[in-house]
């Protein structure tokens, strides 16, 4: 068994291999960049190797220093996680020459299937149904227009290296081939160093369902499979296992050809076999095409954890350090239903650009199993995937897991940065989604509405104008002596929020409130919990870093100028008033 694990990852994927590693009593050796000396993975490791830099080619890229640490601090094995080195042959070989252990798949497997179109090759001589396409070494743009022209209109065209989107591209009619070609080949150049594309039939209505796959080396098993159709730009947003409406045939038709792909490849640890399905129509066993294949342990592999009751960390621990698969194909059964979101720190209202700052304030809803690599005040990086964590719930059935994740979402507080939290429980709550029946178009069809917001209510203008005011203690002190006042103390507040500034008026006495906005007054009180408005459910709030964060189903984030930083022009009824009070 291994003694000592280093894991050449950062984030919740490292801190998911040490749990696991630490459970079965091996020694964890975390790698830090200089933006993570601090970071939670570091702190879930029994030891740490301090790599310097911050970008990931002055930090997780660099193979030959990462090996050495591991000798240097008496590692005998290596875990890549997924992402960085996790798919490079070159790395896995040099591990193993090092005479350390390489959790993961032979460098010939990942070799095998790091280029789309030699991997569609080998699936198409392992009788491996693959969308129709081309997949030849020659690159000149004619042969590429004419092998579109005889595919047929739309295609995709993708680039052969890489994935997670980058160099791909949709084209619908022949005039605007070359400009979306030069865009792919440039993209997978610059993204992979490899400008090599393929282009391929596009399947309308069609849905992403991969199967887990697992190998040591003689024989192969699957997993069953996961619905990883819901995506925005290629990108995978929800996951879940098993695939809804999948026929019993076609399980175990597609199930046998991932098995056959890997068995293919001599494969062995944790990989997973990707196909595109035609979801026009009722799913058979003539509708699924290889897509590719992952040689590493995918983001989304709780789900079929769950389903399963396994430890795929653990499995591929034991399969590398020599031990055969730890079941056989009928041994391994689901029950139930598992649903994992990714949830980011990005602006949905911005082209969910990355939001980078701290975690003032970080409480996952109850119900849900959390992976993350972060905790409250740790610091967004721009350097690296801006995941928050990975949420997941699991139920005896699919209406019961999207419960749980539901109301999970919706309990879960983060203040510091902008998240994607709403556009999921939007995006759980679509009437498609719900009764799964969707496919991959569905987020890029209906965005827009996933993504509106509405504005503040009246009652929700006055909390945040008490939150920002941060007079909790005070009331509460107040209650306790049983102090109060003949004339109710009077002040202003400013508040911004979605782009409209509002003049708010504050009237206290004791633990009572009074407030007005836009005319409209609000009364409040003070409870245990904070300031609740009468007659409203108690809203969890935060104030952090000047902003006032009211966590509804509907997350709102008031900004709270500081009066003695600034003058405000605010306006109300139609007036502007400038400076802004002091309070």
């Amino acid at each position: 068994m291994i003694r000592k694990l280093l894991i050449a990852n950062r984030g919740e994927i490292a801190c998911r291999i040490a749990r696991t590693a630490s459970v079965m009593g091996i020694e964890t050796l975390a790698i830090a960049s200089a933006a993570d000396v601090r970071a939670t993975h570091v702190l879930a490791c029994d030891d740490v190797f301090h790599l310097g830099g911050n970008t990931p080619e002055e930090s997780y890229l660099r193979g030959a220093d990462i090996i050495a640490a591991g000798q240097e601090h008496g590692a005998d094995a290596i875990h890549p996680g997924y992402g960085f080195l996790s798919e490079d042959p070159d790395f896995a070989q040099a591990v193993l020459d090092a005479g350390l252990i390489w959790v993961g798949p032979p460098p010939s497997a990942i070799r095998a299937m790091g280029l789309k179109d030699n991997a569609k090759l080998l699936m198409q001589n392992a009788k491996i149904p693959v969308v129709p396409g081309y997949h030849k070494a020659d690159q000149s743009l004619n042969v590429l227009r004419q092998a579109a022209e005889e595919i047929g209109y739309p295609v995709l065209i993708k680039a052969v290296a890489g994935g997670g989107g980058k160099g791909m591209r949709l084209v619908e009619q022949a005039s605007d081939f070359e400009v979306y070609l030069t865009a792919a080949q440039s993209e997978g150049r610059s993204a992979f160093g490899n400008g090599r594309v393929l282009i391929e039939k596009f399947i309308p209505n069609a849905r992403h369902i991969e199967i887990q796959v697992f190998g040591d080396g003689q024989s192969c098993i699957h997993l069953y499979e996961r619905d990883c159709s819901l995506q925005r730009r290629h990108q995978k947003i929800v996951e879940e296992a098993p695939a809804p409406y999948m026929p019993n045939a076609v399980r175990a038709a597609m199930g046998s050809a991932a098995v056959r792909a890997a068995e293919t490849i001599g494969y062995s640890s944790a990989g997973t076999i990707e196909f595109i399905v035609d979801g026009s129509g009722p799913l058979n066993v003539d509708s699924f095409y290889f897509m590719e294949m992952n040689t590493r342990l995918q983001v989304e592999h709780p789900v079929t954890e769950e389903i399963l009751g396994l430890d795929l960390v653990a499995w591929q621990l034991r399969v590398a350090s020599g031990e055969k698969l730890p079941k056989t194909q009928s041994e391994i059964v689901f029950q139930g239903h598992s649903v994992e979101v990714r949830l980011y720190a990005e602006d949905p209202q911005v082209e969910f650009l990355p939001s980078i700052g701290t975690l003032h304030h970080l409480i996952f809803g109850p119900g849900l199993r959390v992976e993350t690599g972060v905790q409250t005040g740790d610091l967004v990086s721009p350097f690296y995937d801006p995941m928050i964590a990975k949420l997941i719930a699991t139920g005896p059935d699919r209406a019961t897991a999207l419960q749980r994740l539901l109301r999970g979402l919706k309990l879960t507080q983060i203040a510091g940065v902008k998240t994607n939290r709403d556009f999921l429980i939007s995006l759980l709550q679509h009437p498609e989604f719900i009764v799964g029946k969707f496919d991959i178009g569905l987020i890029g069809r209906d965005l827009p509405a996933m993504i509106e917001v509405t504005p503040p209510s009246s009652q929700e203008w006055a909390l945040a104008a008490l939150v920002s005011m941060e007079l909790s203690t005070l009331a509460q002190e107040l209650e306790f002596q049983g102090f109060s006042i003949f004339t109710p103390s009077r002040q202003q507040v400013v508040l911004l929020c979605q782009d409209e500034t509002k003049l708010i008026h504050v009237s206290l006495k004791g633990v009572r409130a009074s407030v007005e906005v836009d005319g409209t007054i609000v009364s409040l009180h003070f409870v245990e919990q904070g300031w609740r408005v009468v007659g409203e459910r108690q809203i969890a709030t935060v104030f952090a870093a000047r902003k006032a964060y009211l966590f509804t189903a509907e997350m709102r984030v008031f900004d709270c100028p500081d009066p003695l930083d600034h003058t405000a022009s605010v306006k109300s009824h139609g007036a502007i008033t400038a400076p802004m009070p002091g309070l």
